[in-house]
């Protein structure tokens, strides 16, 4: 029985010499081509261009496949139209069709332009890592994860006093979404996954912070509870838009890109990111308005410690100042 080193080495016979080398190619993208499909889009420098037409008319309408090897590796075996037999296919583009999902274009295209890199690809080190360290890696990243999210919540209470406790509300809110939407869209919690749903816990209590620290400003500069309550979410909204929609575009962009692991944080991180802004900006708004309703919480110092006492608290003067 053939081992598989000599099985590679016969299928490289099989297709002779090379005729274009991974040098002559300068892109490899893969692009939409309708509905699920994708296809893979090639283009060569000049030299290749002209190799890759006498090579694609020779093979045209033969059924011969062209071999495309990486380190001695077939990783595609395209064949070329008839319609290509007169004279090959020409200009140095070219698309490889077929009924490529979008992750297998993206690593065929991976590949393709690994291997015009003019540098030798080796191999640095190589880990194996057990299933019991496996399970024990991912339990103390659930831990961690655990502890940052008590520590957020006690800080948040200490510094920012009954805003703090309905951020933390909120906070407990947007962790029971996220893993519930987590379990509907059949998300695998690796460990680049655990670490993109804790920066987002990050990412949640930022936004609430945004907003108190906005509010705090209005208290101090005179305004009545209910309208700095209600400055501080309109002042704090543009802030919080533009930097979880930034993040969202990173994420897009590693999710769409990257492979794998990579995948797993991009994607853990931008739903993170989604729920956190919209429960803090609806849970923690609908939370801290009712509140302020109540007169015993109605209390300037329980939102903004050392404030003057020239404050205004009381909500019916809001009321009636907003109908004149």
């Amino acid at each position: 029985m053939k081992s598989l080193e000599q099985a590679k080495a016969d299928i490289v016979k099989l297709y002779g010499e090379p005729v274009i080398r991974g040098q002559e190619l300068q892109y490899a993208q893969a692009e939409p081509a309708g509905g699920e499909n994708w296809n893979v889009a090639l283009r060569f420098n000049s030299e290749g261009g002209k190799k890759f037409a006498d090579l694609t008319k020779n093979l045209a309408g033969t059924g011969r496949t062209i071999g495309i090897f990486l380190d001695d590796d077939l990783i595609s075996f395209p064949i070329v139209g008839v319609e290509f037999a007169e004279t090959g296919i020409t200009g140095g583009n070219a698309v490889i069709t077929g009924r490529f999902s979008a992750e297998d274009a993206n690593d065929l295209a991976v590949q393709l332009r690994g291997g015009a890199l003019p540098v030798p690809v080796e191999i640095v080190e190589n880990r194996t890592v057990g299933a019991t360290l496996g399970q024990d890696s991912i339990r103390r990243s659930v831990y961690a994860g655990l502890v940052g999210l008590i520590l957020v919540l006690i800080f948040m209470v200490i510094y920012y006093r009954l805003p703090g406790l309905i951020a933390d509300v909120a906070l407990i809110v947007y962790a029971l979404l996220t893993l519930a939407i987590f379990n509907l869209l059949g998300v695998t919690l690796t460990l680049p996954g655990i670490a993109g749903f804790i920066l987002s816990i990050g990412m949640a209590v930022d936004a609430n912070v945004l907003i108190f620290e906005r509010t705090r400003e209005e208290l101090r500069a005179g305004k009545t509870l209910y309208r700095s309550v209600e400055s501080g979410f309109y002042r704090a909204f543009s802030s919080i838009l533009d930097g979880n929609v930034t993040t969202v575009i990173a994420c897009i962009a590693l999710f769409w890109l990257g492979t794998g692991l990579v995948k797993g944080f991009a994607l853990t991180l931008g739903l993170g990111v989604v729920v956190s802004m919209f429960t803090a900006l609806t849970c923690s708004r609908t939370l801290l308005f009712t509140a302020i309703g109540f007169p015993e919480l109605r209390k300037p110092e329980l939102f903004c410690p050392g404030i003057k006492p020239n404050v205004k608290p009381d909500l019916k003067s809001d009321l009636k100042s907003s109908l004149k």
